[in-house]
């Protein structure tokens, strides 16, 4: 059992947790990243083959170092980018390798626990000390469901990964989002039979900062509307799912019921915040009226309880540029009290 300690574990890798490993590594601190799943893990669950929204000096580790072939990178290119950003600077990340208990021992002392796995499948048990935690995790654990009936059927998913199974198959697509805008979209341009069902304000939002979807992603959609190949339905509520169809209430033409193959309900997803509360991290409604968020010192990021940062997703509403740059504030602050802490003798 490794017993390590640290002064800072950082838990979660993708660009905020790369990001405050190499900030960890400039300023002399014994740090570990663990990642449950694989470095940029969250980038990695984007559909196969997706051009990212962001513009590379928006996504970038280092400036200049993203160099797509077009415009914007795909998230093949984006994951390169970030793993070799890895390699390159030797950051000390443990994938595969998921926290599952943190206690307080003392003032300058969390105990950490985590589990893996190893090539055979054995579970292997780890434990670590650490005198600051920084909680830099991603908001993908939860996927939010329609709570209706046929949900549970295998047809139905809650993420969208590419369009080739399903080429002239009749397919549902809920939500209002870019995420669900650009999969009704990828499934109508490969030949699947692609309905969307989307409530009429997000439909007819076109403010970017209430979250509208963007216009490279709608206009194209519009297209694939007027050349008949994608159906769009203002909708109230999915009523049910069953093998063969779904039926809808709809904003026009009352319930219908049409045929299905395969559903795939992207209205969002939420943290696991159960470590974070554990510990006794207070929490506060976030924008969403569904989701909550860690509640945190906006100069420091650190929350009620002293020695416990945030960083990633609590921050900046999920966008990728400030979720790089907050831990490049918020590490040379934690290694400030670090030696304080030392300077008093504690």
């Amino acid at each position: 059992m490794n017993q390590e300690r640290l002064d800072l574990l950082i838990i979660g890798a993708g660009p905020a947790g790369l990001s405050a490993a190499d900030a960890a590594a400039r300023e002399g601190l014994g740090y570990l990243v663990i990642e449950k799943g694989t470095i940029a893990n969250t980038i990695r669950q984007y559909p196969v083959g997706r051009t990212l929204f962001s513009t590379p000096n928006e996504l970038e580790m280092r400036e200049n170092s993203l160099k797509p072939a077009r415009e914007k990178p795909t998230r093949e290119e984006l994951l390169s980018h970030y793993v070799h950003f890895v390699l390159e600077r030797d950051l000390r990340i443990n994938a595969g390798e998921q926290v599952v208990q943190i206690e307080r021992a003392g003032p300058e002392d969390f105990i950490v626990h985590t589990k893996s796995h190893d090539a055979i499948g054995r579970e292997l048990s780890s434990t670590y000390h650490a005198r600051r935690l920084l909680f830099a995790i991603g908001a993908m654990d939860y996927p939010r469901k329609l709570n209706v009936p046929g949900e549970d059927l295998p047809k139905v998913h809650h993420r969208f990964v590419e369009p080739y199974p399903y080429v002239r198959k009749d397919a549902l697509v809920v939500g209002g989002g870019n995420s669900a805008a650009e999969a009704a979209l990828f499934l109508s341009e490969e030949g699947a039979r692609t309905t969307m069902a989307i409530w009429r304000s997000d439909w007819e939002n076109r403010d970017p900062k209430a979250g509208a979807m963007k216009h490279w992603v709608r206009s194209p959609l519009e297209l694939e509307i007027a050349e008949g190949r994608l159906r769009v339905v203002l909708y109230k509520q999915v009523d049910e799912i069953t093998e063969s169809a779904v039926r809808l209430t709809t904003e026009d033409e009352g319930a219908i019921t049409i045929p299905n193959d395969v559903v795939f309900v992207l209205v969002g997803s939420d943290a696991d915040l159960t470590l974070l509360m554990k510990l006794g991290v207070k929490t506060e409604p976030g924008k969403s009226a569904v989701t909550i968020v860690p509640v945190y010192n906006p100069e420091t990021f650190e929350t009620n309880v002293p020695g416990v940062y945030v960083a990633g997703h609590f921050t900046n509403a999920r966008h990728i540029k400030p979720a790089i740059d907050v831990p490049r504030k918020i590490v040379p602050l934690i290694a400030q009290s670090l030696q304080k802490t030392v300077g008093s003798g504690r």
